[in-house]
């Protein structure tokens, strides 16, 4: 499977999903990291050795152009899967509608819980709700942000004393882990998406 990622920040998922290939553990090719701000995960992906491109929103006249020259470089490489590791920008319809099915993303929530918003914030709405669960969704992007089909899920539990750093660094723990593995699931060809719900089988 031929991977690319988008990532805006450090790299954390991005490194955990370059490890796994690296180890063996995904059978995937890493062909290009694009970045849309200078941002640690550029140096996380080239320790991988992994091509990148930074391109950043001023460069382009809009963020659809910005996302279309995205596409171009992502399609140029021969990505067959993207995967969004901390990307900050809400994708247009000009990258998802051409990988389509194809676009995964992370969220540090159960969703649909805390949906439309991006870490910290998902860790501190579950620390005002005073939910008893929290933790990670690993969902198809669509159009609608944060509402594509669920894949996998992770949860943890929020302790009494948690601020919103020690739960988002006990869910960080599950990210790591939950990404790669379901990433896998599309490289062995065992998730099929039906009416809208993402199914996963023995890859037969």
């Amino acid at each position: 499977m031929r991977l690319g990622l988008l990532a805006s920040g450090r790299g954390s998922n991005a490194d955990a999903i370059l490890r796994a290939i690296d180890d063996g553990r995904l059978e995937a090719e890493a062909c290009l990291l694009i970045c849309d701000r200078p941002a640690e995960a550029l140096a996380v992906a080239e320790r991988h050795g992994v091509p990148v491109r930074l391109m950043t929103r001023a460069e382009y006249p809009d963020r659809t152009a910005q996302q279309a020259a995205m596409r171009e470089a992502l399609v140029e490489a021969g990505v067959e899967l993207v995967a969004l590791a901390g990307f900050a920008a809400v994708l247009e319809p000009v990258m998802v509608d051409a990988f389509a099915e194809r676009i995964l993303n992370i969220h540090p929530s159960l969703l649909p819980a805390f949906a439309g918003t991006v870490a910290p914030e998902p860790q501190a709405a579950a620390l005002r709700a005073g939910v008893k669960l929290a933790g990670c969704t690993v969902h198809v992007v669509t159009n609608e942000v944060d509402a594509g089909p669920i894949v996998a899920q992770a949860a943890v539990p929020v302790l009494p004393d948690d601020t919103v750093a020690s739960l988002a660094a006990r869910i960080l723990v599950e990210e790591h882990r939950l990404y790669p593995q379901v990433l896998s699931w599309f490289a062995q060809g065992r998730v099929r998406i039906v009416d809208g719900i993402a199914h996963v089988g023995d890859g037969r």
